[in-house]
């Protein structure tokens, strides 16, 4: 298959993918992915530990199952899950067995699609990641392109089409088998309490092979963007196009508008526009980050999102020891500096300064005392050095260390 992928098959299709995918071995080393991601229990209420006590027998019967054509997925588990701006997302929980199977599929395709992905595409991809993405905008910005096309596919999971999906995964892949196993997991019913139903578009957010699906969806926009000339950054259905001039924007839009209708998508039209990114206002959010009049700044989003998540750990009424409630926020802090380290960094005092607000605020309690934290007596009493000695990690320390070494 290696030496395959390197000088192409016969047609430019794969016709016999299945025994790869049914494979003990494949199964084994999927098993042993899902293991490692965890995860909640789909509709047969099977976690992983449950599954891990037998996982040779279960293996075995999956085996036999694919290899006979009795194997049928489960239906797909929908939960909500909260989002930043008080909305929330839907998430579909597979079964183990199902998540598998569905790994098993991923190892055997991605290795085919990858050999064609456009080097501007980088979610969910091997190798590739969120900061290469934002490197690739930074590098773009600098080079010149400040005109930016912020498009924004509407409900872009959920409104793929199944017909013109599977027509893209059928121009690589002809085993009749892996694909009818493809579209049984598109037609997974859906469960939500006691309400079942049927999609009829779209790709669960939450299985394993649908950032893959949506990669390959989405291909054919990368080719026509870069056959174009154009400057397309792109992570997931998230993406940018950057240019020199506001009437390549414009003309780099209206491709995309076209596209879009052409393949049964929608854009959002409140969420799409052309602006100079160089002006005020006219900046552009992408991947947590916003890009405005030459700062790099972090998206309004992102910031409320973790200075929720740090509410949530700094109740007054917490009573744990402060020693405690600091190694429970070192780790959140340090990740959430490891990505926004790039920011303009006045942010980086903005959120320290939350922090020890909310930690002056506990100790208050602590000493049965009013008030929540902010007078000058608690800044003497427990100045930013106090916490430092506590082990705090503090943003602003750790910008000037990197800034520093750099």
């Amino acid at each position: 298959m290696v030496s395959a992928l390197v000088n192409g098959v016969n047609g430019g299709k794969w016709f016999s993918l299945i025994d790869k995918v049914i494979r003990p071995t494949t199964l084994d080393a999927a098993w042993r992915k899902v293991a490692r991601n965890k995860g909640a229990a789909g509709v047969d209420g099977q976690g992983i530990e449950r599954f891990a006590d037998q996982a040779d027998r279960y293996l075995l019967e999956l085996h036999i199952a694919l290899k006979d054509g009795s194997y049928r997925p489960s239906p797909v588990k929908r939960v909500e899950i909260p989002k930043a701006d008080g909305h929330t997302r839907p998430l579909g929980i597979p079964t183990v067995k199902d998540r598998i199977v569905q790994t098993a599929l991923k190892m055997v395709m991605e290795p085919i699609f990858e050999v064609n992905f456009r080097s501007g595409s980088y979610g969910f991809r091997p190798g590739r990641s969120c900061k290469d993405a934002l490197r690739k905008v930074d590098q773009l910005l600098r080079e010149g392109f400040h005109y930016v096309v912020d498009a924004d596919l509407k409900s872009y999971f959920d409104t793929i089409p199944h017909e013109q999906l599977m027509a893209q995964v059928e121009i690589l892949i002809s085993d009749g088998v892996v694909l009818a196993l493809l579209k049984s997991f598109l037609q997974q019913d859906i469960m939500k309490g006691m309400t079942s139903w049927t999609p009829t578009t779209g790709t669960p957010q939450g299985a394993v092979i649908s950032p893959l699906l949506s990669n390959i969806y989405l291909h054919p926009l990368d080719l026509l963007m870069e056959q174009s000339g154009r400057k397309m950054v792109r992570y997931a259905d998230d993406f940018v196009i950057l240019c020199r001039t506001q009437d390549e924007a414009m003309a780099a839009l209206r491709q995309v508008e076209a596209w879009v209708t052409a393949n049964g998508l929608t854009l959002h039209p409140d969420k799409t526009r052309v602006g100079d990114s160089r002006q005020p206002g006219q900046g552009f959010d992408f991947l947590g980050y916003r890009f405005e009049a030459g700062q790099r700044l972090v998206r309004k989003k992102s910031l409320k999102a973790i200075k929720d998540k740090l509410r949530s750990r700094t109740i007054r009424s917490r009573g744990d020891s402060l020693e405690r409630i600091i190694a429970d926020l070192n780790p959140m802090l340090r990740g959430w500096f490891g990505y926004f380290k790039h920011a303009t960094p006045g942010v980086f005092g903005f959120i320290d300064g939350f922090v020890r607000r909310r930690l002056r605020a506990i100790l208050r309690k602590h000493d049965k005392r009013p008030g929540i934290g902010r007078c000058k007596a608690d800044h003497q009493r427990w100045p930013n050095a106090f916490f430092a000695g506590k082990g705090l990690f503090t943003l602003n320390t750790a910008f000037a260390q990197a800034r520093h070494s750099r």
